[in-house]
């Protein structure tokens, strides 16, 4: 598989990006303190259907780390596009990812040919006592790396770290995540009025993927979307976890490919 990859200096920043394929143009989002490795199991497999693009978000992976400068993700992903030429794409994100993509769908409609949010965050939700307790937790440690480990053992990856070969793979992962954010202010500019409160307003066909062990906060979520975004369907993906698409590659790869199929941009 021929795979292009370099740096997109757009934003003011610099973002790593690799692209496989041919076809519609279909992007991969990570997660929280994860980086475009996660979709290992996607990026080939869908490269046979789709182009394909992957990247590091600012702040993660082989991109630029985040200054003082507000920016946006989903501006970023769109800066990325235009960079790369791609006028519109089928857009999938998980966790943090997720949001992006709700985000990118809401800012630029006419780029967004569906919409998969996968165990998704959601601008403008508040987080129960479980998830955000967690979060406060790591924070106030101000410390990257002692958050960093409390992290990969916190219950949201207990699923994934049940599988050895999956937890050994997110490790390494989030063992190389610089950490900039446990101990900065990042100036992330999320979108007012939040995401929470616009979904009626997005027109993608949209596919909400949620793992059947995920925590509560994450269920609530995808309830809210599937309950607000018009025609939406949900999917559970029994036995997974957070990271669905690791946990249950070839029950995720098959749930999105047939969603997908038939869908013309």
């Amino acid at each position: 598989m021929n795979t292009q990859h370099g740096f997109a200096n757009v934003n003011n920043t610099r973002l790593y990006y690799e692209v496989a394929g041919d076809g519609q143009p279909l992007v991969l989002i990570h997660g929280f303190t994860l980086d475009r490795r996660m979709w290992d199991h996607q990026f080939e497999a869908f490269a046979h259907h789709y182009q394909v693009v992957r990247y590091d978000g600012r702040g993660f992976g082989r991109s630029a780390l985040p200054t003082a400068e507000p920016y946006d993700y989903a501006d970023d992903l769109k800066a990325l596009l235009d960079y790369l030429g791609i006028a519109h794409a089928h857009i999938i994100g998980l966790s943090l990812g997720g949001g992006v993509a709700i985000d990118f769908a809401l800012a630029y409609p006419r780029m967004t040919d569906t919409l998969i949010p996968v165990d998704s965050i959601l601008g403008g939700y508040r987080w129960r006592h479980e998830f955000g307790d967690s979060l406060r937790t790591l924070y106030s440690l101000h410390d990257a790396q002692a958050a960093t480990a409390l992290w990969l053992n916190d219950p949201l990856f207990a699923p994934a770290n049940a599988q050895p070969v999956v937890g050994a793979k997110l490790a390494e992962i989030v063992n190389e995540f610089s950490g900039w954010h446990w101990v900065n202010n990042n100036p992330w500019r999320q979108p007012e009025p939040p995401a929470i409160e616009r979904l009626a307003e997005i027109t993608a066909p949209t596919l909400v993927v949620i793992g059947e062990r995920d925590l509560s906060d994450f269920h609530a979520i995808a309830g809210i979307l599937q309950e607000r975004i018009r025609g939406a369907r949900l999917a559970v993906i029994p036995g997974a976890g957070h990271m669905a698409n690791m946990e249950a590659p070839e029950a995720f790869n098959k749930l999105v490919l047939d969603f997908l199929s038939g869908r013309k941009a």
